[in-house]
């Protein structure tokens, strides 16, 4: 699904990211993790034409996305609240989501009933913007609208960031259910380690840019990571 050959992201002289190979096939579950800095956010950006790679390039199911936005209508993604429109209030935003998406009000409404628990009544009929909502209920919000129209590929930077402990495990249990459908294909970045052992299938390690390890996800994964990391403190 998503082909990644030679990515190269230089500023002036510093690379920042330096992934030479890496596949991503159709319905696999995929997480990237990394300390600060590591390159996951540069790589997210560079997957959604955000930013210019200084070399090589990314094909969305044969798609450059550099050259054609035809993988934009299978795609979504949150990175940031910069996603979110927020002069609009919630209802309107998932609207305005669904009618770039084909829907109409009433089915974004139908698809919105589903996820009353993980809105926790703080977001619809509010009343408020997505501009005034906490920087958690702006994720909420953010993450349901990349679900809208059913993509085909899912984005998501640190979803489980800035969500208290309940709304996490809605969050984890929301994932896993689209994963049981094997032709979508989620990519989730995050610095918790056990969040995304416990959701992703694959997980590809960043250092400094470039690809360190690609584990397969197994009982085992968490303390490897962990034992990574361990070797990272000075």
């Amino acid at each position: 699904m998503i082909e990644i050959n030679n990515l190269v992201k230089k500023y002036s002289n510093q690379t920042v990211l330096n992934a030479n190979s890496l596949d991503i096939p159709s319905g696999q579950t995929f997480g990237l993790i990394g300390n600060n800095g590591a390159g996951k956010t540069t790589l997210f950006s560079c997957l959604l034409d955000l930013i210019k790679p200084t070399q090589g390039k990314v094909l969305n199911n044969g798609v450059d996305v550099s050259k054609s936005e035809d993988w934009k209508s299978f795609t979504t993604a949150f990175l940031d609240e910069t996603f979110l429109i927020g002069y609009l209030m919630p209802e309107e935003y998932f609207h305005f989501i669904g009618e770039l998406r084909g829907l109409s009000n009433s089915q974004v409404d139908s698809f919105l009933v589903q996820f009353e628990d993980f809105f926790n009544g703080e977001i619809l009929s509010g009343k408020k913007y997505l501009r005034d909502l906490s920087k958690g209920n702006q994720k909420k919000a953010g993450i349901v609208a990349a679900l809208i129209g059913e993509p085909k590929v899912i984005i998501l930077d640190e979803p489980f960031a800035n969500l208290d402990p309940t709304t996490q495990i809605r969050l984890k249990g929301i994932i896993k259910d689209l994963s049981k459908y094997k032709d979508t294909t989620i990519l989730i970045s995050s610095h918790d380690l056990q969040d995304v052992t416990e959701v992703c299938e694959r997980i590809v390690l960043l250092e400094k840019g470039e690809i360190i390890r690609d584990i397969r996800t197994s009982s085992a994964t968490l303390k490897e990571l962990e034992a990574y990391f361990k070797t990272r403190i000075n």
